[in-house]
Formats: C-alpha cells, structure tokens, sequence
C-alpha cells in the first residue's frame, strides 16, 4: 500500500478537512483533521479512523498506523 491509497481509504469514510498520511508500507504516520472528532474523546476519534480501514488493519494490510487527531478548531489552534 502506498501513501496515496492510504489517504483516499481515509478520506473516503472519513470527512477531513486535512489528511497527511507518510509511512513505509507498514507502519504510518498520520495528521487527521475532522469535524467528526468534534465531542469525542482521543480513543473515539482513532477508533473512528481504524473503521475507515476496516480489515485493512486485521489482514496485517495497515501493520501500525500512529495518528494525531484534531478537530477543525484546534487545529487551527496549532503553532505553525
């Protein structure tokens, strides 16, 4: 799997208003910014990105994904 297709697995289940996603084929690294984390609690927001993956992650597709979640506002809040 590249970078690539693993955006577009994301975003396509998951509203994002920005989505970086690096990685080496196995274990990523992602910056997902949503309104759908807004309320939610950090373990909801990854298990939400986790559905969007699907059996992606239990084939061993997706080996480890590492991801910070923000809602619109606090990434917003974020020191560039």
């Amino acid at each position: 799997m590249t970078s690539d297709e693993l955006r577009s697995i994301i975003a396509a289940g998951l509203a994002c208003d920005h989505l970086e996603v690096e990685g080496d084929g196995r274990h990523w690294q992602a910056v997902i910014v949503s309104p759908e984390f807004q309320g939610k609690r950090l373990i909801q927001r990854h298990q939400r990105v986790y559905a969007t993956l699907g059996e992606r992650m239990h084939t061993d597709e997706v080996h480890a994904l590492s991801m910070k979640t923000y809602t619109p506002a606090e990434w917003a809040a974020q020191p560039n």
